[in-house]
């Protein structure tokens, strides 16, 4: 008897049934589509609309950072950048590592992901206001 595996476009069969497996199949997916309208705008606004050649770290605290829009897109694409890579390495190690060993190294991933979550949002959040 064989056994039907459903293949998608991106390589890796989508989960069956529902749960934590299905949503992260679905959330990698549109992590990987907002990462690219954002990391696409960023590009575009930082080297194109502004000039690079005007662009001192002063400018960028004084007027990307003193928005607040510049640094909830910022947070933002943080977040999804931090999600689509702790999620696409939890994957390989499902692949690859068995028993104690994954789950070691799942909650170390999970760890590492959060530290460098909170520290990321600290520095979006704390840093000052210019004043102007």
């Amino acid at each position: 008897m064989s056994t039907r595996v459903r293949i998608t476009r991106s390589g890796r069969a989508r989960p069956q049934g529902s749960g934590f497996e299905l949503a992260t199949w679905y959330l990698m997916r549109l992590t990987g589509l907002g990462l690219f309208v954002l990391a696409l705008s960023h590009f575009s606004i930082t080297h194109f609309v502004f000039d690079p050649a005007n662009q001192t770290s002063q400018w960028i605290v004084d007027s990307r950072w003193g928005s607040l829009l510049w640094r909830t897109v910022d947070w933002l694409m943080l977040s999804l950048v931090i999600f689509h890579s702790f999620m696409g390495v939890r994957t390989v190690l499902q692949d690859y590592t068995r028993g104690a060993a994954r789950t070691v190294l799942t909650m170390a991933l999970y760890l590492g992901a959060l530290a460098l979550f909170a520290m990321g949002t600290m520095a979006v959040a704390t840093l000052g206001f210019p004043v102007k």
